[in-house]
């Protein structure tokens, strides 16, 4: 049950405010006192040990301009290079996007817009039916004195919704870019091995012309011609395969674009970037949030006292104080215990969130390292077999080698330098992820 008093009233009984004003500090005593505006904390009134901490949490600026998220995400700005392939990905994708996240965080600026108003007296009608059927209007006009910081509070949350939706856009756009970069680089890697197969059967294709020629000479028999043939249509369908996977990457970037992307060739490197991760502020963000939530739920809680004016159809003025918002049950004590336990979570989550993103950022970076190492022992690997391709090839011809032994050596060859070439590309959309999960894909500015 919520008791509503009038405490005092124009041309009503003899002022009762002493008294009220008594009950409200016994009833706020027993859930823990009434804060100033400044330390609506949980339990005794105390400034916070963490003062980084608590700013990161607060957003309770009395203006709806302090969101320190969006802040961070302004300043941040993308690693992709100006003026190349990546670039233009990136600017053709975003412009494509549909904008829904963006008409969040401005519905979410709005309504933090009319929030940072809550301060201000309310006004509104009010109409009544007795029980003989009478029906009577009146304006009534609120002002609330004490609010145990509730409308803080709410202003509060407003500030973290828009700090969450600004995240939300920021994460979006840079899974945008990423899914558009990953698309485009799998295309290049499609076409860069496809012209390692190309060259490989203009290679086996020379083979079977010597084949040929051997076989012409009585020096060889038609089965080495065949496994020539045969090896020569292989390296054909991979070439087919990798054209084909180049294309299908292509049309998907183009979908996703909304319009072809023709004359990009070529992956870059990504600049250097020291932001925090996107999940992390978001949660940051949401922590905020349930922070403010919590004490606002609180402030309801406790009793608050509001002064009121209203006219009534005839003229009347009438003014008073009401005194309201106390709300007791048998599961007060422990709900006002949960809401007191809601910092400590929300602290408890923000480290988790930046655990889990070092450790997904590290095992990343991981890949990538392990991938140029790779890379670094395959190119010396490569040349040797190269080296002794040629070798083979000088073997065959003088008789001490057998087809099938060249035509291992150099498929194995082949084998060796598609994956080789895989590397880079392998490396590059790794350093794309990093970016992506730190959101420094896109520049910050529009935020």
């Amino acid at each position: 049950m919520t008791p509503v008093l009038r405490l005092w009233s124009v041309g009503g009984a003899a002022p009762r405010l002493p008294a009220a004003l008594a009950l409200a500090v016994l009833l706020s005593g027993c859930l823990g006192g009434l804060q100033s505006p400044g330390l609506q904390g949980f339990g005794k009134a105390r400034a916070p040990a963490d003062q980084v901490e608590h700013k990161a949490f607060a957003a309770e600026g009395s203006t709806a301009s302090d969101f320190p998220v969006i802040a961070d995400l302004r300043a941040r700005r993308s690693v992709v290079p100006q003026g190349g392939s990546y670039a233009a990905v990136a600017s053709a994708v975003v412009a494509a996007s549909s904008g829904a996240s963006a008409a969040e965080l401005q519905m979410a600026r709005l309504n933090a817009e009319a929030v940072d108003k809550n301060w201000l007296p309310t006004i509104g009608p009010v109409v009544t039916l007795d029980s003989l059927g009478v029906m009577a209007a009146q304006i009534v006009a609120e002002m609330a004195l004490l609010d145990n910081g509730r409308r803080k509070a709410e202003r509060a949350v407003a500030a973290a919704d828009v700090d969450v939706a600004a995240v939300v856009l920021a994460a979006d756009l840079n899974d945008r870019v990423r899914q558009g970069l990953t698309l485009y680089i799998k295309a290049e890697q499609a076409r860069a091995q496809a012209m390692v197969a190309q060259r490989g059967v203009e290679r086996l294709s020379a083979f079977q012309d010597m084949v040929s020629e051997r076989v012409a000479g009585g020096l060889s028999d038609r089965s080495e011609e065949q496994i020539a043939a045969q090896k020569r249509a292989e390296m054909q369908a991979t070439y087919a395969n990798d054209m084909q996977m180049a294309a299908r990457s292509l049309d998907e970037l183009a979908m996703l674009a909304g319009r072809p992307l023709a004359g990009l060739r070529g992956v870059e490197p990504l600049g250097a970037a020291d932001a925090v991760p996107l999940s992390v502020l978001k949660a940051q963000g949401e922590g905020a949030r349930a922070v403010a939530l919590s004490r606002a739920e609180r402030a309801g809680a406790l009793p608050g006292l509001a002064a009121t004016a209203s006219v009534d159809g005839a003229g009347a003025v009438r003014s008073g104080l009401r005194l309201g918002g106390a709300n007791f049950g048998f599961g007060t004590g422990a709900r006002l215990r949960a809401l007191q336990a809601t910092p400590e979570l929300v602290a408890r989550q923000l480290d988790e969130a930046r655990q889990a993103a070092a450790r997904r950022i590290a095992a990343m970076q991981g890949e990538a390292a392990e991938l140029r190492t790779r890379q670094a022992q395959g190119a010396e690997v490569l040349r040797q077999t190269m080296g002794n391709l040629d070798l083979f090839v000088e073997q065959y011809r003088a008789g001490r080698r057998s087809l099938v032994e060249l035509v291992g050596q150099y498929d194995a060859a082949l084998r060796l330098e598609r994956d080789q070439t895989a590397l880079g590309y392998e490396i590059a959309l790794r350093e794309v992820a990093v970016a992506a999960e730190q959101g420094v894909l896109v520049d910050g500015a529009p935020m």
